[in-house]
């Protein structure tokens, strides 16, 4: 039977305090991207949710009462790269093409501290 594609999309909030300043992050998580056989359009879901993010902020902010607004935009993207393979996989490049202009991405290489001086530095080359 084919399992079907699946993105899910997992928030975690946790409220952060430090030298008496207070930071509410949100991380969002999406286990199962580009795990289907067939990616294609995959990063969907995710592009519609920080669109979903921006029009409830842009609503919240053009209404009356803008004195409790709950900024929930995503401000920035972690993208973990794989440390095993050949860098980068068209499904990873495609992802990115698709949320540079939404969002700040920054690739980060996964398990790096698994990987010894010279792997790290082919990976990143490749990876460039």
């Amino acid at each position: 039977e084919r399992i079907n594609q699946t993105v899910e999309i997992i928030k975690h909030t946790v409220d952060i305090e430090e030298k008496g300043v207070k930071l509410k992050l949100t991380i969002v998580d999406t286990p199962g991207f580009g795990d289907a056989v067939n990616n294609t359009e995959c990063w969907k879901p995710i592009t519609d949710y920080i669109d979903q993010q921006f029009e409830q902020y842009f609503r919240d902010e053009s209404g009356l009462n803008r004195k409790n607004i709950q900024d929930n935009r995503v401000h920035c993207c972690l993208y973990f790269i794989s440390p095993f393979g050949h860098g980068l996989r068209p499904v990873d490049v495609e992802f990115m093409k698709a949320l540079h202009e939404k969002v700040n991405i920054v690739p980060l290489i996964a398990k790096a501290d698994c990987l010894i001086p010279s792997e790290i530095r082919k990976l990143k080359e490749r990876v460039r």
